[in-house]
């Protein structure tokens, strides 16, 4: 008769459900793994094949009893770990939304305001066109895998069973607050300086003409010269994408 104990199921699950829960749990929290349009069942299931995946590279982690006194510190430790990591790049499209935000408020575009689906929110037109250009950056850079990447090296920063306070005071989620307004700043900074530009000339223009309308072209001329603008500087969103995306990840890398 083939007997098994609770000691060897452990073993052999153990090393499988506690990746799959921090995956899954990153899953819920990061930009286009959490959209709607991706199936639980979907979600569950790649979550259980990346765990599968990643035992050969797992190797040497600490083996948590289910029915010990850490079985839950350890699992609320998996679920606050995926989250920030899912939270921690959610920040970076945050930041790209938000210089759109700044961008379409300068152009006298902020009236233009839409469901945003992804933050069930409302988002102005340019928020939204600058996310949907940071979420194909993001697949073309392969940023989905590299994300992937993060949570299975997570491990070896944050291994199975160590303090969970430890692990948060060591990821430090309060910096990416900084980053996510300095990095929209820097990336709307020229378009906010051109469209002051043009804001200055039309004052001028209305003080040296009275008798024109102001009102009647400047908001075509504003709005003209940020279609413009963006077209421009629009090839040159990848790098500070790439460069606050590496930043991110390398907060779950080994060092």
């Amino acid at each position: 008769m083939i007997t098994v104990t609770e000691a060897q199921i452990s073993a052999w699950l153990s090393p499988l459900l506690w990746p799959f829960f921090r995956v899954l749990a990153m899953f819920t929290a990061a930009p286009v793994f959490s959209n709607r349009a991706f199936p639980m069942r979907s979600k569950v299931g790649l979550a259980l094949l990346v765990a599968v995946c990643a035992q050969a590279s797992l190797g040497g982690q600490p083996q948590v009893s289910f029915n010990g006194p850490l079985a839950l510190e350890t699992l609320v430790q998996q679920v606050v770990i995926g989250l920030a990591i899912g939270f921690s790049v959610r920040v970076v499209f945050a930041s790209m939304e938000l210089a759109g935000e700044l961008i379409g408020l300068q152009m006298g575009l902020n009236f233009a305001t839409f469901f945003n689906p992804t933050s069930n929110a409302q988002s102005s037109s340019t928020a939204i066109f600058f996310g949907n250009m940071t979420t194909l950056l993001f697949i073309v850079m392969n940023g989905h895998l590299l994300v992937l990447m993060a949570v299975i090296r997570s491990f070896e920063v944050f291994p199975v069973g160590s303090s969970l306070m430890g692990a948060l005071a060591k990821v430090r989620l309060y910096g990416l607050g900084v980053d996510l307004f300095s990095s929209a700043l820097w990336i709307a900074m020229p378009m906010i300086a051109v469209l002051l530009l043009v804001n200055l000339t039309l004052g001028i223009i209305s003080r040296v003409a009275p008798q024109m309308n102001i009102y009647a072209i400047g908001f075509p001329v504003t709005l003209s010269v940020g279609l413009l603008g963006i077209s421009i500087t629009l090839p040159m969103l990848d790098q500070p994408f790439a460069t606050l995306f590496t930043r991110t990840i390398e907060l779950f890398s080994a060092h």
